[in-house]
């Protein structure tokens, strides 16, 4: 009867043996098919297992016993495995019965990211990658968890223990007197160890008076070492003195050694004598308490891992001596050898619980899947405290390996010494691997190891030479000598700025070529990754290519700004000081508009490596742009005049200027804004949208314009003589003389009629200085007109009535002379001090 068709192709594993196999499978799938629709059957599968229950219909004992045996046999159980495996592939697949089961496949899609990512890109790719990494992960974390999934057969076996009787009882008899003899034992030699302390107190005491007398030769040693050598010996005796005195040293080190020699056996010895007197008892008891040959053999088991474990123990203690450092027979400290003898009188006592259990389980009935799986976890609790007591004396194991003093200045003995300070990260890795490789049963694992471990300190020491060769270049090409820096003025600044960040990217480039090569030294194909597979070649173009971008960057930055540095010094050095102003007034907004320029490039391209779709990210940029542009025409407007009157040097800060209407002192310049500061303090804050025209008052010279009224009688000659006079006197003047540029250019009379004739004159005064030369000008030319006795009109008005009589007075009519005791003041020069 064939309850599934079976064919060749569907068995690669399990076709070895199916004629065996075969029957087995169809008898448990048979049971496992039985009707189970009756209470009957319900009842009967619920209720617990006992001896007197019968068969399942279909099933004889002999039938139960084998498929019994299949399951307890590691070897049939995965040949059983293997066959289910087979079928379960060669069988059809079908709908899930249940709806819940059913997913629609957008669910499937719900994981992923929002993010657009062009497909057959570096970033799907590394996605798809770590997806798959994952799922590996997954996988193996299930396997290790399967590594500790029989040590429910430890459960099973106790619960069946306890609910036996028989076995209970036996289990407990046993236990119990092992237990009570072991008790026993522990106390008879808790009591001869302290009885055992006078005589270890007398051994340490003659090891310290030997150290004493050693100690005593000691110093005359180093005292005939400090003695000043003779004046008049050569070198080749003073050699000879420094090896007869290092040998010496080393002598009494020696002899140090070989006199606590015996003290460290003497001490053995007594210590051993108590737990030779447990191990005694233990046998004893086993003897004539045992009772049954359970109990004795508990017994003996215990007894015989307690005593190993004390005494290796005792051998490690006989080494660092915590208590009695006069007979320690290595070089550590008392903390240390407190710290290691702590730690190793807990480490010694798990491999003595794994004999136990690899011992008592079969006598027990435990099955030897349940055992195994117990001794793994106990193992891997072992490698777990190995790795804890790793970390505590990292420390002291750094210390120790750290090179001596003399080699501190080479290169090469630096990097062995802080590589020593992380000797503690190999240690626990190759800890947990031996107890991965033992657990697993992994063929060749150990050799692996091995070969793992000295390929990697091969590539980490070849790696760190290769380092400092490559850092060596680095800096000779980061050097700028004195001859480069004199003709490329702070050449050697930037080259300093651009160094610790090349000086990183230099070491991640190393970092991660070393880490190629250890994966490649440990067995996985990193070099046939990155060279040959498609991911990993487009992770190495799209590494190259980001750091080609992010280079031409930073080059043709560095290189504008030195041009437009170069220009300014040009300038300068060339006596244009206007123009170097200029360009050094719009640098920094050159500057802005360069990096953003860039910045958005090596954006763009960075993220086109990765994978993203930068269309849309471009199309809403320019999109953006045009909706800011449309709605803020005014803003476009002042940045885009600022930007050509800032080019065209219009102003400069500290000018006087008129602009919008306002005049004051230009106290800031932006790319959007003019900041005015008026005479009456005031700040007015200008767009430059609204800035039509600027008159710059601070530009090359000004212009004192001379204007008044003067008498038609009075000679044009005679005045102009008079203002080219007062200034020719204020040149003459150390005070202003550095503000008057030229002397007085009378212009001849613009108007004469009726109200008197309107001169003109001008001279030129430097830059800023016009209000306070045009002040004391007219404060001079006051004075003088009225020493030479001027003639001014007198202004016509219109007045029904004079002011010296009833008589009206008529247009043009000049009234009437005051009366003679009246005492008139000539009239004093029209002038017009403000600046505004």
């Amino acid at each position: 009867m064939s309850v599934f068709p079976v064919r060749g192709p569907s068995f690669p594993r399990a076709g070895r043996r199916p004629c065996r196999m075969m029957p087995i499978l169809l008898l448990l799938l048979g049971t496992l098919c039985l009707p189970s629709a009756s209470g009957r059957a319900a009842d009967a599968a619920a209720a617990p297992p006992s001896s007197s229950q019968s068969s399942p219909p279909g099933m004889t004992a002999q039938q139960a016993q084998q498929v019994l045996g299949v399951l307890n046999d590691p070897q049939k159980r995965a040949e059983f495995t293997n066959t289910l495996n087979a079928i379960t592939k060669g069988l059809p697949q079908t709908a899930p019965a249940t709806p819940s089961a059913a997913k629609p496949p957008a669910a499937a899609s719900t994981g992923k990211s929002d993010v657009a990512l062009e497909p057959d890109s570096v970033g799907s790719d590394v996605l798809d990658e770590l997806s798959t990494m994952r799922n590996g992960i997954v996988h193996q974390a299930r396997q290790f968890a399967a590594l500790f999934a029989d040590l429910a057969f430890v459960g099973h076996w106790f619960r069946t223990e306890l609910s036996d009787p028989d076995s209970r009882n036996a289990l407990f008899d046993a236990f119990g007197r092992a237990g009570l003899i072991i008790l026993l034992a522990m106390a008879a030699e808790r009591g001869l160890s302290i009885a055992l302390r006078r005589p270890l107190n007398s051994i340490t005491a003659r090891a310290v008076d030997a150290e004493h007398r050693l100690n005593q030769r000691a110093a005359q040693v180093q005292a005939e070492d400090d003695t000043p050598t003779p004046a008049g010996e050569t070198q080749a005796e003073r050699t000879v003195q420094d090896t007869r005195r290092q040998d010496d040293r080393k002598q009494v080190e020696t002899l140090r050694i070989i006199r606590r020699i015996p003290f460290s056996l003497l001490h053995l010895l007594t210590k051993l004598l108590p737990v030779a007197l447990f191990l005694g008892i233990g046998y004893a008891g086993a003897t004539l308490l045992g009772g049954s040959e359970q109990a004795e053999l508990v017994t003996l088991t215990l007894a015989n891992a307690y005593a190993a474990a004390r005494g290796i123990y005792l051998l490690v203690e006989t080494v660092m001596v915590p208590k009695s450092p006069t007979i320690r027979l290595c070089s550590a400290s008392d903390r240390t050898a407190r710290i290691v003898t702590r730690w190793w009188n807990v480490l010694v006592a798990m491999p003595s619980i794994v004999v136990c259990l690899s011992t008592l389980g079969g006598l027990f009935h435990l099955a030897p899947r349940g055992t195994e799986a117990l001794i793994r976890a106990l193992v891997l609790a072992e490698h777990l405290m190995i790795a804890v007591f790793i970390w505590r004396i990292r420390h002291q194991v750094a210390a120790a390996l750290h090179p001596p003093a003399r080699f501190q200045k080479s290169s090469f003995w630096q990097f062995v010494g802080r590589l020593a300070q992380l000797w503690w990260l190999p240690a626990m890795v190759f800890d947990l691997a031996l107890w991965l490789v033992w657990a697993t049963q992994v063929r060749g694992g150990y050799t692996w190891i091995w070969r793992t471990a000295v390929m990697t300190v091969v590539v980490i020491v070849i790696s760190r030479m290769l380092a400092l060769l490559l850092f060596g270049v680095q800096n000779r090409l980061f050097h700028i000598s004195d001859d480069v820096e004199t003709r490329y003025p702070g050449l050697r600044a930037r080259a300093d700025y651009y160094y610790p960040y090349a000086r990183r990217a230099l070491s991640a480039l190393l970092i991660f070529a070393t880490g190629v090569v250890l994966l490649q030294s440990w067995g996985i194909p990193a070099v046939a990754f990155f060279l040959h597979g498609d991911l990993g070649t487009r992770i190495v173009a799209a590494i190259l290519s980001v750091m080609v971008a992010f280079t031409v960057a930073i080059v043709v930055w560095e290189a504008a700004n030195a041009a437009l540095q170069n220009q300014i010094n040009r300038y300068e050095s060339s006596e244009q000081v206007s123009r170097a102003i200029r360009l050094r007034t719009v640098l920094p907004i050159i500057r802005t508009v360069l990096l953003t320029v860039i910045v958005i490039i090596v954006a763009v391209t960075t993220l086109s490596q990765i994978g993203l779709n930068v269309a849309p990210l471009l199309t809403g940029a320019g999109i953006m742009g045009a909706a800011i542009a449309f709605g803020s025409q005014s803003l476009v407007k002042d940045f885009i005049t600022g930007f050509f009157m800032l080019v065209e040097n219009a102003m400069q800060v500290g000018d006087w200027v008129t602009a919008g209407g306002v005049s004051g002192t230009v106290e800031h310049l932006s790319i959007r804004t003019l900041r005015l500061r008026t005479v009456t303090g005031d700040v007015h804050i200008i767009p430059f949208s609204s800035v039509t025209s600027i008159a710059n008052t601070s530009r090359d010279y000004n212009v004192v314009i001379v204007s008044f009224m003067l008498d038609l009688s009075e000679s044009p000659d005679r005045v102009a003589g008079i203002l080219a006079k007062v200034v020719t006197e204020m040149r003459a003047d150390a005070q202003f003389a550095p503000m008057i540029l030229s002397d007085f250019t009378f212009l001849g009379v613009e108007n004469a009629d009726g109200n008197g004739a309107k001169f003109l004159g001008s001279f030129r005064t430097t830059p800023g200085s016009k209000w306070k030369v045009w002040r004391e000008y007219y404060r001079r030319l006051g004075l003088r007109m009225v020493a030479e006795g001027v003639k001014f009109p007198i202004p016509t008005a219109i007045s029904l009535m004079s002011n010296f009589g009833s008589s009206p007075l008529l247009i043009g009519q000049a009234p009437s002379a005051p009366p003679a005791n009246a005492n008139t003041p000539p009239a004093s020069p029209q002038s017009d001090p403000s600046h505004e």
